[in-house]
């Protein structure tokens, strides 16, 4: 079974957030400069790597709501034969009674 720390998905959000920040705030002063090719270059890197990074961040978000949807099937699952095990206990308790 897969673990998820109860505060991940919350570390996850801030981080995102914070690296969107850190763009805004570097386009921004990039903006407030004489552009030439040298701080273009440094600004659309930048760029592409904050997207990479939020791109990796939504990817853990999703492989980790997708771990929390098996976990909840697998618990449904466990119930759901609990439920049966206990019916067929009670049938053949029944049956074993009438005969």
């Amino acid at each position: 079974m897969i673990c998820i720390p109860r505060n991940y998905l919350k570390g996850l959000s801030v981080k995102k957030i914070a690296l969107a920040l850190v763009a805004v705030s570097a386009l921004g002063l990039a903006a407030c400069q004489q552009s030439t090719p040298a701080a273009n270059e440094v600004d659309t890197n930048t760029a592409n790597t904050v997207n990479e990074a939020l791109e990796d961040t939504n990817a853990a978000l999703d492989a980790a709501g997708n771990a929390l949807d098996s976990a909840g099937n697998a618990i449904e699952n466990a119930g759901a034969t609990v439920e049966n095990a206990a019916d067929a206990t009670a049938d053949a308790a029944e049956n074993a009674v009438t005969k």
